[in-house]
This record gives C-alpha cells, structure tokens and sequence, in this order.
C-alpha cells in the first residue's frame, strides 16, 4: 500500500540501528552514544525535542564542523559504485554531512551502497549521519519510454498539473516518500514552484505549469505528501526543498536559462512578480523545510519602491531576507542552488564550458570565492549547494568577515530536519525492504494510470479515436498500423489487436510520436547542448516533421502525439493530422492503450499554446498565457466524448 501511517516523532523506543557505534542501555531504553562518551547527551537522547537536540549538538562543534553542515557536497560515482576514499574525506576531513546522490541503480544494491556511506558517517567525531538528497527520480522522460521500471514512474509535473487532481499530486508524494527512505535518501530537491511564464525556457517540463494558483495549490499536494504532513517532515518523512524562489520562470533574453551566463536574467516587463510569489504559498503552508533561491538576477526590477540588487538569489538579501523570511515567515532552511560560490571565467561568461559546468555566481562574477561565500551567508543561505571548500568560511570568521553565531543559527536549521527524520537513531535501511516498497505493484500502476491520465486530447477528427478494431459484423478487422517514433514489439502490437507494417503504402493508419521542437544554439555549453532552445514551431525542413507530412500527403490518416516538453506551435502541425495529442511523459505501451480506448485521457493543458513564433516573441516573459490568439488556450482539452 502506497498510504501509510505517518510517523510521528517518537513517544516510545524508536528502531536503532548502528555499525561501530555502541549502544546504551538505560532503563529498559536504547541510544546511540554517537559521540563515544559512554554517556547520552542531550543531542543523543530521543526523548527530547529536536530543537532541544540541536542545539546541544551545536554546543559541542568546532568551527571546522559547522561549516562541513553549511556545505552540500556530491557523493561522486563510477559504473555504479560509490567512490568511498572521496566520500571518506568529504566527511571525515571536511566534515561535509550533507551531498546529493545522483547514482542510479537497482534499488536494493542502492540501499546497501547508501550504507556503507552511513558507515563512514559513523566514524566521525560526533557521529552525524549523512543527509542523502535527490533530484527527481520518478519522471518519465523523453527518451525513456521502453526502460523497464525499478521505481514508479510518473509523467512529468506538467502532466500532473494537466490531470489537476490534487489527491493524485499527493499520493505521488507519499509514494516518492516511501520509496526515497526505503533506498535510504532523505532530502527531494523538489518541487519546482516556478511559473512558467516564458515559452521558450528550457526547464518548463519540471513545472507545474503557468497558472498560479492550480501551481500553489499542486506544490502544496505534493509537499504534503512527500514530507508526510502539513506540519514539516514527519518522523519517516523526507525533507523537501521547494525551488527555485523567485521569478526563475520569467527568464529573459530568448527564454534562456539561469544555469548558463547567457541565461542570467530574470524580467518582469508585465508586472506580475507577485504571481510568481504567490506560486510558492502553498508550500509555507504546509511548512517545507527547504526553499532553494533563483540562479538569475532579477533585471532592472524595482518591487514596492525596493531596487533589487543585480545580484543572483543566493546572494539577495531582500529576496530573501525581507520577502521570503519577513513577510512569509519562512523558517526552514534555504539552500543555494549549485556553484553560486565557484569561477565563471571568460569562457564561460561567453557560454563556452563544454565538458563541466561552470560557476553560476551571478552578480558576483567578479568578486572572490571568499567574498561569494560571506555574501550568500549575509544574504541568508544557510547551505551552500555543490560547495565542498569549507576553509573560506573559516577564513571568514577568523577574519571577522562573519560571526560565528551567525553560523550557528544555519547549522541550527539544518541540524534540525535530521533530528525530525530520525537520521541520528537509524540512518540505515534494508536492501530486501527497498527491492519491496519500490516495486510495489499498486504504486506502479498508479504511476501508469497517471501517464494515461495526462494526456491532452487536441484534435478528433471524425472521431476517430478510440480507436475501433471490429468492422459492423463484429469480426476483428485488425488495422494494419505504420509506427514512427513508437518502439513496440510486434508481439505487443498483435496482442493489441493491431499489425505492424512497415511500408507506408500498405499501412490503414500512421501512429507517430514526436518530441517539441528545439534547437542547439550554444553547441559548446554543456548545458546548452541538452537545454531546450530557440523555436517552438514545427515547420518544413524538420525531419521529424517532414516525416509525418509525407504520410499525410500518401493518404494515410495519422494519429500523433507531441512531447510537449515546452508549448510547441503545432499551427503547421494541425492540418496534417486526424488526431493529436499532447502528452508529458508515457511508455509506449500505456499510449497505445488510450488510443485504443483501455484508458482514456483526461488532462487539459497547463499552459496555452501559441499559434506562432512572432506571438511568442511578443508576449511578457513574467505573464502567464498572455501570448496573443493562442492555437489553444490553457485548459484545453477534449474527452473522447466530445466535451471540452
């Protein structure tokens, strides 16, 4: 079962779990003597509130600990194992306690490789456990379609956002919440609470779409559901980072994006930077632990008679001090995106950094690591994404640059959520129990129906579909189908009613599916080789275009579906096809199976679609749907009955 009872922090004896720690024992009831004393400390002792935890843990760090808690590191790999000489000095040496983990592999070998890291944790002077975090995991991406899944696997955010069900969002986040703690991660760098304003931006896919307050309300389903309550993370729960605060959707110049020094900029020409705060709400309300702060500078932007700093949001005060901690009240801990600390040089400045990323420190592209790191903390960061260099912040106290009370008030927050998730009495997991929870049987088959679910009916012509394979006397007819960009066995084909040909001239339909399109307009960026950018319209010339037009043009009546990984101009698309799709993320098996009727799709767009390039580059990058006589407006979509 994907629902469970949410834990609670612990009342009675929580489950303990040690390698080289020892165990003591007192009246009746187990700790961890994590620091080796031979004594509980408050830190150590689970009957305490994890504020009254925390700050005993504080007490006892030096400063060389305290900075290792305000750095997030990376848990480095290669062909899929861990590298435990690097991890063993990022803990043991930097005293780093937090790191993303990007390995993917089969869950239970996952689990006991997030293990053996807890061992190492183990060993430090303190024993504080290693806090594990992910980027999303549970999205079916371009690309992906035939992988045979070892999690659930669910259409991006935008589909989620085209089905609209917030019981569905919600039960996503618990499922990830069971599944993330069950591989032994325990900190989602997600969700993304940016309105998706600007067409062109290459990040839309990972959104919950361009309205307001259908993205507020989603973030809030599904911060609920992955940290297990409305109230913070709950015992099992798993800490959620909501990002990216705020206005990174807006991005300007071509739509392009933050991580690269083309893509630095966010604007506001319509005036509708509240919206893009009031996408965030939701998640406050349910008090996410985490918020991470917009790469981009916020251009030329004077809000309520504040000029914002040219600065990016890592390293503003007003964006995060005035607005996210005074006005909303926001009490968790903020996280930096990545490298807002490292070098961009002129390479980079000019997008060229062809095999890593560069820094991302805008605003500061000048200015020293030291005087990056002291301007993030000043700012209000309390963790440093991607940074695993503590000697600049111990530099800066000893300088006097910063207090070491204000460090403390970070390792404080940070400290905290560990307590809250029960990391200092088990950090452990069972392999055998990962393999279990994350193939559970209902949780795949609501991730399937969910893809199903996403789909956007745009056009049925003639009412086509579903699709029928029985002529009037009853006997099957099995049309005989031409795929193109569908990967299906023929068997699975058959098995559907269907035959598969392969020549165009004998075929009674086309099926085909394509992705939105997008060029390549910074080859030698390492992300802006795998950003989607420039144009949204298909047109003559694109090969996968062309294709399709040539089935047309044959006769053959074709069925598409277009990954709308952006909202792509379909206008010269429409005319060449019977029936058309919108789709967010779905196995080729689980499309095939809406066409022909076992499911039927029920999602409507999350964002309108323009009805050609010059309305695009006519509209505000800050306002939502607000390009002129869109193709199809936000919230399209047709049943296979016919209703809107």
């Amino acid at each position: 079962m994907f629902f469970q009872e949410v834990v609670a922090q612990p009342e009675q004896q929580p489950e303990i779990g040690s390698r080289s720690i020892p165990i003591l024992t007192v009246d009746g009831l187990r700790f961890r003597d994590l620091n080796r004393n031979e004594r509980i400390d408050p830190y150590e002792d689970w009957r305490l509130s994890a504020e009254e935890r925390s700050a005993d843990l504080v007490s006892q760090m030096s400063l060389a600990e305290k900075v290792g808690t305000m750095l997030h590191g990376t848990v480095q790999f290669a062909e899929g194992q861990y590298d435990l000489d690097g991890t063993r000095r990022l803990l043991l040496e930097k005293h780093i306690t937090s790191a993303i983990t990007r390995l993917e592999i089969e869950p239970s070998e996952l689990a006991r490789q997030n293990n053996s890291l807890q061992e190492l944790a183990e060993e430090g002077r303190l024993g504080i456990p290693l806090t594990l975090s992910s980027d999303p995991r549970n999205y079916l991406r371009w690309g992906a379609y035939r992988a045979a899944p070892v999690i659930s696997m669910w259409p991006e955010p935008l589909g989620l956002a085209s089905i609209g069900d917030l019981e569905i969002v919600r039960r996503l986040g618990e499922i990830v919440r069971l599944e993330y703690r069950a591989v032994g991660i325990h900190m989602a760098l997600s969700p993304m609470a940016d309105l998706a304003t600007e067409p062109r931006w290459g990040r839309i896919s990972a959104t919950f779409g361009e309205e307001p307050e259908r993205v507020r309300d989603l973030v809030r389903a599904y911060v609920e559901g992955i940290q297990g309550g409305r109230s913070g993370p709950s015992y099992d729960g798993v800490i959620s980072v909501v990002k990216h605060w705020a206005g990174y959707g807006a991005a300007v110049e071509q739509g392009f994006d933050g991580h690269m020094a083309y893509g630095r900029w966010s604007g506001f020409p319509g005036g509708a930077f509240e919206k893009h705060l009031q996408a965030f709400e939701g998640a406050f309300e349910v008090q996410a632990a985490g918020v991470m702060p917009t790469y981009t500078i916020l251009r030329d932007f004077v809000y309520e008679g504040h000029p914002m700093e040219p600065v990016g949001g890592g390293f503003n005060s007003y964006l995060l001090g005035d607005l996210l901690r005074s006005r909303y009240g926001f009490t968790g801990m903020i996280l930096s995106d990545w490298g807002i600390t490292e070098d961009c040089n002129c390479e980079c400045m000019g997008g060229v950094n062809r095999d890593v990323m560069g820094g991302t420190p805008w605003g500061m592209e000048k200015a020293s690591k030291l005087e990056r790191y002291v301007k993030a903390v000043e700012a209000g960061v309390d963790q440093l994404g991607g940074s695993e260099e503590p000697e600049y912040l111990i530099e800066a106290v000893e300088r006097g640059l910063l207090e070491e009370g204000r460090l403390d008030v970070s390792v404080r927050r940070i400290l905290l959520d560990k307590f809250r998730i029960g990391l200092f009495e088990n950090p452990y997991v069972s392999p055998e129990e990962a393999l279990t929870v994350t193939s559970n049987p209902e949780a795949q088959a609501a991730g399937l129906a969910a893809q199903q679910y996403s789909l956007v009916l745009l056009k049925n012509e003639g009412a086509l579909l579903p699709l029928r394979i029985t002529g009037e006397s009853g006997q099957t007819a099995a049309p005989r189908i031409y795929f193109l960009g569908v990967e299906l066995d023929a068997a699975a084909v058959e098995a559907r009613g269907l035959k598969v040909v392969t020549d165009p001239a004998q075929a009674d339909l086309a099926i085909v599916r394509l992705k939105a399109p997008r060029e390549v307009l910074h080859p030698d960026s390492r992300f802006g080789r795998s950003m989607a950018e420039g144009n949204l319209a298909f047109e003559a010339g694109q090969k996968d275009f062309d294709e399709l037009a040539s089935l047309a043009a044959r006769g053959v009546p074709v069925i598409a579906s277009v990954n709308l990984e952006r909202p792509a101009v379909l206008t010269a698309l429409l005319p060449h096809v019977r029936a058309l799709f919108g789709d967010f993320g779905i196995t080729h098996e689980a499309f095939l199976d809406v066409v022909l009727g076992k499911s039927e799709p029920k999602g409507r767009l999350p964002f309108e679609l323009p009805s050609s390039m010059a309305a695009v580059e006519a509209q505000s990058s800050d306002v939502p749907h607000d390009s002129e006589r869109p193709l199809f407006p936000i919230g399209f979509g047709f049943r296979y009955e016919g209703q809107r």
